[in-house]
């Protein structure tokens, strides 16, 4: 059989942003699971699994498209990467909203059409919430992120519209030693200087790497996920007990607490949106559906995934 012959056989997925944290780890465990698996790059295509697509350029190799079975929409510009300036925060809309769209239309357009879209969104929809505990019936929040969000979300409806089933899954933070908040994080407390984030009261939603990666299996196998889905682990914790929890794991104090103060001043916005807002959420509709996650307990998650850190 060729190489030809064998990209024709089995279930095929198409992923977006796999070439970060997230779509890096989703590729490889659809590979693992046995998908042929192609990726949506931008500019040219360099190889037999890449498809280009321009967000900016609204274009779309639409016929590379055809005959996939699900489609896994993770790419968009970096939220915590340089301040929110206004430029900054037109890319971080565009990106979402305007690829969400796009792709969602050229899906639409498709025959046969694909049974399943898994596009991401955040668990920013809900803004800053307090205690309040927030599943996937809480109402949207306010604040620059919950708008993206509520935007983004909506930007999948002519998929919707065209029967294809859509899940909108609002990740948390995500735990990973290979990128995102936690190897960030661990420079400062390694050297002692790590500290609880403003007042250290704001809920922090939070959920392992793998796990991700298992709850989007899910998704697309799992016909009764339809619509928004938290992909948080089931026991979000203040930011004190994160940055405590952290500190115990690595063997190092946790005594120099950034002021919130200090935090706008060299962030901005970005500072109360990403540090200082408090989300409860908690993945109702995937424990209703049976998914159970390998990590609910932070302090072991943290020393799984920090071995040999």
């Amino acid at each position: 059989m060729t190489a030809s012959d064998q990209r024709k056989t089995g279930r095929r997925a198409v992923v977006s942003g796999a070439s970060g944290l997230i779509g890096r780890a989703v590729v490889d465990g659809l590979r693992a699971a046995d998908w042929q698996v192609d990726r949506l790059v931008r500019g040219v295509a360099r190889s037999a699994d890449e498809i280009p697509w321009s967000v900016a350029e609204e274009r779309i190799d639409s016929a590379r498209l055809a005959g996939c079975d699900a489609v896994i929409h993770l790419a968009g510009d970096a939220i915590a990467a340089g301040r929110w300036t206004a430029d900054k925060k037109a890319r971080i809309r565009d990106s979402r909203v305007g690829g969400t769209r796009l792709l969602a239309m050229a899906l639409a357009g498709l025959e046969p059409r694909p049974s399943v879209v898994i596009s991401a969104s955040a668990v920013g929809y809900y803004g800053n919430r307090g205690d309040e505990v927030l599943t996937e019936d809480s109402a949207r929040g306010g604040g620059f992120l919950a708008e993206v969000c509520g935007e983004w979300e909506a930007a999948a409806d002519p998929a919707r519209a065209a029967g294809i089933r859509v899940v909108n899954l609002r990740i948390g933070m995500v735990l990973s030693r290979v990128g995102g908040a936690l190897p960030a994080m661990l420079g400062p407390f390694k050297l002692g200087l790590g500290g609880r984030l403003g007042g250290g009261r704001q809920f922090v939603s939070w959920i392992t790497l793998g796990d991700l990666v298992r709850l989007i299996l899910h998704a697309i196998e799992d016909e009764r996920l339809v619509g928004p889905c938290n992909a948080t682990a089931p026991n979000p914790v203040r930011n004190a007990e994160f940055t405590g929890a952290l500190a115990r794991v690595i063997r190092r104090p946790a005594i120099l607490p950034a002021p919130g103060w200090g935090l706008r001043l060299l962030l901005g916005e970005m500072a109360d949106e990403l540090l200082l807002a408090s989300v409860r959420a908690v993945p109702e509709r995937a424990q209703m559906t049976g998914f159970a996650f390998d990590e609910s307990d932070l302090v072991v998650a943290l020393r799984t995934e920090l071995a040999g850190k």
